[in-house]
């Protein structure tokens, strides 16, 4: 693996029963690169983005990450990355909505064991620079759509990851406040150097991404990047 190449997936082949959502898939993604995976629903994209990550254990193939090959760990070790080198920002946020804004960005330190008083602090920074510092007392349940997906950033960002994975991060939401969040993420991610994969079917949160790929019947049927500049140029155009 070339080391230059952040996460990689080779080959790789999961299935559900009878069922195949990946059939070889391959992509390669560079450190700090915010890399896209658009196609349409049922394509696989999301199964592609859950071997990443190491939530589905390929039927097939190699996942790489950081130059270790992250498919043959155990689910201790893929659960203990997940819990420090790999940031998450799915659809519906996935927040805890019995537990304040603070809570949501802090727990996932705590359970890190960093000091109660540092997670709330962090906390407390990264809904500041989300926009959202006069809102970490709130449950989540009682935050709009934006707010609460600004937390789950805060959540992501606040680790420090090496990785952000978003799966259909602005699907949610409404367009204006879908491009806040994206302006929000991809901005605050750059200035960390930390890598976005996201998956996505629309071509506007495909624009914030350095390079495109097109998932198609569990393949990758080729980098788009050049479609994605031009959805850029077209975006900044607007």
């Amino acid at each position: 693996m070339t080391r230059a190449h952040l996460v990689e997936a080779r080959d790789v082949a999961k299935s559900f029963g009878q069922t195949p959502a990946l059939r070889g898939a391959s992509v390669a993604i560079r450190a700090g690169e915010i890399f896209a995976v658009m196609g349409p629903s049922g394509s696989g994209k999301s199964t592609l983005l859950h071997c990443l990550a190491g939530i589905f254990a390929p039927d097939r193939g190699e996942v790489w990450f950081d130059g270790e090959r992250l498919d043959t760990l155990g689910e201790a070790e893929r659960t203990r990355l997940r819990r420090t080198a790999f940031g998450f920002v799915f659809q519906f946020g996935q927040l805890v909505p019995e537990l304040t804004a603070a809570d949501n960005v802090a727990l996932p330190l705590l359970l890190n064991r960093v000091r109660r008083r540092v997670a709330y602090g962090t906390a407390e920074t990264w809904l500041g620079r989300l926009g959202i510092g006069d809102k970490g007392a709130n449950r989540t349940g009682e935050l709009s759509g934006g707010e609460a997906q600004r937390v789950a950033v805060a959540r992501a960002l606040a680790l420090a990851p090496k990785v952000i994975f978003a799966d259909e991060p602005t699907g949610s939401l409404d367009s204006l406040t879908g491009e806040k969040v994206m302006d929000l993420l991809t901005a605050l991610a750059r200035e960390a150097g930390t890598t976005v994969v996201i998956v996505t079917h629309d071509a506007r949160v495909a624009a914030y991404a350095d390079r495109v790929v097109m998932v198609r019947d569990g393949l990758v049927s080729g980098d788009l990047g050049a479609v994605g500049e031009q959805v850029s140029a077209a975006k900044a155009g607007r």
